[in-house]
């Protein structure tokens, strides 16, 4: 990969991630991206809202409360 990520390679990196563990030559870059782009930094943000919410939902809990929480299901009996 390249030194310099372009907004289109570094989304598609931080997709791909969810997959896959990235190479060392793939991370840096991206992270380096990330660090001086704030559209770059608010789509991680809001792919790690849309993880945490749909975790949420998958185990019953709606989506005020998996905000309250942080994403953390509460340990109830079943």
């Amino acid at each position: 990969m390249k030194p310099m990520l372009n907004c289109v390679e570094a989304t598609r990196l931080m997709s791909e991630a969810l997959e896959r563990e990235l190479a060392l030559g793939e991370t840096l870059p991206l992270r380096f991206h990330v660090m001086m782009c704030a559209g770059c930094r608010n789509f991680r943000d809001q792919m790690g809202a849309l993880r945490r919410i749909a975790r949420a939902y998958a185990q019953g809990q709606d989506e005020r409360a998996a905000a309250a929480t942080g994403g953390e299901t509460p340990s109830a009996p079943r």
